[in-house]
């Protein structure tokens, strides 16, 4: 019976990032949307059809143009952080057009040029590779255009006004430390990472500290990049599980990624620690039912009302902070009902 739970919903979670990524812009689904596992694939097509009318909409009269670029707009964490930002921008009467590069650092650069081709006054950026989108940065400063970031740091944080994002070092920190007190013995892990991101760099970099620190003996078999994509994922973790099946743990980038690496677990009948970070309701609702062991939790909702409320005092001449963290916490089977399972935290 968990098994049929388990694969309905990563099946689900498969269907809805297929569709958002047949749209080409993020779902502008509102904070309180339900989870992925319980909504209707017609349902879900229809905020992505709805991203696509306000793309080409001009903005009211008067009103500020902002644009918005996220590493992968298919991934449910940045639906929710754009619904937010989107929350607030359109509260002031004001206009945020969407694009999703789907991963690819080349397509983000042209999105970028694109949109400020289009006129926009103001940007949210959110980078696929931190270096990588310095020339959309430099274009965006030639078009004096302020620059505002959100979850992953740009390779040089002077182009931005303000940056708000998760504390992403903590957030596998926590994870390293919850695996060291499950497993004191140690043994082989995989990691699932994604170098070009650095928010999931700077996971990675606070579970690995963690383990170290704890002085239990754990050692990285196998390490490849899934793109923080849960396709990817599911197909890197099969082939290491093919060479690696006694692994104990999976350390997962981000919960996509986590996701991929449950469904090749359980289709290689093994059932090692997996771990996450996001805090997504999927990953949340499979804790007491499957070998996924722990999340890593940030709040999308937060850091993209913030970012956006940010933007808004600057443009109104109030001074801002440069960097404003955001606190992550582990989220597991002992404490998931404090948090629920219907949405984010």
């Amino acid at each position: 019976m968990k098994k049929k739970i388990i694969s309905a919903v990563l099946s689900s979670a498969m269907v809805l990032s297929l569709l958002a990524g047949c749209a080409g812009v993020p779902a502008a689904a509102p904070a309180e949307s339900a989870p992925a596992e319980s909504a209707p694939a017609e349902e879900a097509a229809a905020p992505a059809e709805e991203a696509k009318a306000d793309d080409a909409a001009p903005a009211a009269e008067g009103g500020k143009v902002f644009g918005y670029t996220c590493m992968d707009g298919t991934n449910p964490f940045f639906v929710a952080l754009e619904g937010s930002i989107r929350e607030v921008v359109e509260a002031h009467g004001d206009t945020l057009v969407s694009v999703d590069p789907l991963n690819d650092s080349n397509t983000q650069i042209d999105q970028v040029e694109d949109l400020i081709s289009r006129g926009i006054d103001y940007m949210f950026v959110n980078p696929v590779d931190a270096d990588g989108i310095i020339p959309a940065l430099d274009m965006l400063k030639e078009a004096d255009i302020p620059m505002f970031g959100f979850d992953t740091q740009v390779g040089d944080m002077s182009y931005l006004v303000s940056y708000a994002g998760s504390d992403n070092y903590n957030a596998g920190y926590v994870c390293g430390e919850d695996l060291a007190k499950k497993i004191p013995d140690g043994g082989d892990i995989l990691v699932l990472d994604s170098p070009t991101m650095q928010s999931v760099t700077d996971r990675i970099n606070g579970f690995m500290d963690a383990i170290d620190k704890s002085g239990v003996k754990f050692n990285v078999v196998g390490q490849q990049d899934a793109v923080g994509n849960l396709q990817v994922a599911q197909e890197k973790c099969t082939d290491l599980l093919t060479a690696h099946p006694d692994v104990v743990a999976i350390m997962g980038g981000n919960d996509p990624t986590a996701l991929g690496c449950l469904a090749a677990a359980e289709a290689a009948g093994v059932s090692p620690l997996i771990y996450g970070v996001d805090g997504s309701p999927d990953v949340k609702a499979l804790l007491k039912d499957s070998c996924l062991e722990g999340t890593g939790a940030q709040s999308p909702m937060t850091i993209g009302k913030t970012i956006a409320e940010t933007a808004y005092a600057w443009i109104d001449g109030e001074e801002v902070e440069s960097f404003i963290p955001i606190e992550t916490f582990l989220i597991t089977a002992d404490n998931v009902d404090e948090y629920g399972t219907d949405g984010w935290q």
